[in-house]
């Protein structure tokens, strides 16, 4: 049972008369009618267990999308309900308004409607319905709480799709199929055409020019260039770091959410250029993995295991990396490790095994920058800035640090702001194709 705040006023204006004749007697009876009026109001008030509860629901959302959940209460009882509904979403659910009118006669159904907007990745849940049914007079009301369970999985945002467009276009100057002054480097011939101004001489075939030369036709050659394009069905493993640097928040963001912007970008380039893409997201264990897909597939599975994984307060195991990777390919492959390099403590263990990668793979780390710590470095105007400025050079210089050992170690680095991390990395990987290193 519930009291409303009717009940309280009704309550208290029985002041009045009892101050007016100075009488306990009134008071009691007062009371003692207001408790009756209760009494007979929730007599009346229909059950709120009388009810079934039913959920229309989309599986999935990306983060920051809103969707419509419409919660749909059928009365099966016998008195008509007048109250309120809460469904009990999970506040990272980002429900508008949980908590809702309701007029049901018997008999009759209504639907709910609940606008979401996550804001965390994951399962978010509503496992209970509460409904509060009051009497006609709006005094007291009964309460049940049951059981509806009901979940959406809110996907990566895949913000950066949007530098998706421009990179596909320099990938087809590079495989030949955009009319562009210059040639893609590859090992893979294509095809051959006509010479234009710009081309690089090295590739003009002078077999193919002189089986096209007309002695008769009094003209001077036509130059004949091999075209060529990057290579195709090459390995792309990108390993992502769980561990507990990826929980710090840069940008109103995780670490681990720019990794799996970052991942998703190239993936989607990656697979479209022809090469086979590979996912592993690690800490001490692997807690999600994606092998043998390709196109839409691909993507699909990525998000699928990306959506549920929040990182774990540990530090990563980078000693067994080089065999997960043996494990998902045995071919040489460019390898992503997706970290931090910002502490030179925290990257003992991501130096030491590098060589072992390196060895055989095309090795990448990217990592990414606090925009914050870049724009401390900018204003000393007092002593306080001063000081923060030369404790953001410090991070900066930790950070030059690392990618000069990874460097030595023959890895590359790539590093950026949250924004600017995924369409860097896959400028990487198009200079990589295009330089035939790949």
């Amino acid at each position: 049972m519930a009291l409303s705040g009717r009940f309280v006023l009704l309550l208290g204006l029985g002041s009045v008369p009892v101050i007016a004749l100075n009488s306990g007697l009134a008071l009691i009876a007062w009371v003692l009618l207001v408790l009756l009026l209760a009494a007979l109001d929730l007599s009346l008030a229909g059950s709120p267990r009388a009810v079934r509860i039913s959920r229309i629901l989309p599986t999935r959302v990306r983060l920051g999308e809103s969707v419509r959940s419409e919660l749909l209460i059928a009365n099966v009882g016998r008195r008509t309900i007048r109250g309120r509904v809460r469904d009990a979403w999970q506040p990272s659910a980002g429900a508008s308004a949980n908590r809702q009118s309701i007029y049901l006669p018997a008999g009759e159904r209504r639907a709910i409607a609940t606008i979401l907007t996550p804001f965390r990745r994951g399962e978010r849940r509503s496992g209970q319905v509460t409904i509060r049914s009051f009497g006609p007079l709006g005094l007291v009301a009964r309460q049940a709480t049951i059981d509806a369970p009901g979940a959406i999985r809110v996907l990566p945002a895949f913000n950066s799709r949007r530098h998706l467009p421009s990179r596909l276009a320099r990938l087809r100057e590079l495989d030949g199929r955009t009319s562009v002054q210059i040639r893609g480097q590859g090992t893979e011939f294509d095809s051959l055409r006509e010479y234009v101004r710009g081309d690089d001489v090295r590739s003009i075939d002078w077999r193919a020019t002189a089986r096209r030369t007309d002695p008769s036709a009094g003209s001077g050659p036509s130059l004949v260039v091999r075209t060529w394009r990057p290579e195709r069905d090459r390995r792309v493993v990108i390993v992502i770091d769980s561990g507990r640097t990826s929980a710090a928040r840069i940008d109103r963001e995780p670490r681990i959410d720019t990794a799996f912007e970052s991942a998703l970008l190239l993936s989607a380039l990656a697979t479209r250029a022809g090469d086979h893409v590979d996912l592993a997201i690690f800490d001490r264990r692997v807690r999600g993995r994606v092998q043998g897909a390709s196109g839409a597939d691909l993507m699909a599975r990525l998000v699928d295991t990306m959506a549920p994984i929040d990182p774990e307060l540990i530090d990563t195991d980078w000693s067994a990396v080089p065999g997960l990777v043996r494990s998902m390919t045995s071919q040489r492959a460019l390898v992503v490790l997706a970290t931090s390099i910002d502490s030179p403590g925290a990257t003992r263990g991501l130096l030491a095994v590098l060589p072992q990668l390196t060895r055989k793979h095309l090795v990448v780390v990217a990592s990414v920058l606090d925009p914050a710590v870049i724009d401390a470095t900018l204003s000393r105007s007092d002593r306080t800035e001063v000081y923060r400025a030369a404790s953001a050079e410090r991070a900066l210089l930790d950070v030059a640090r690392v990618s000069a050992a990874a460097r030595q170690l023959g890895a590359e680095v790539v590093t950026g702001s949250p924004e600017d991390l995924p369409p860097a990395l896959a400028d990487r990987y198009i200079a990589l194709k295009a330089a035939g290193l790949l």
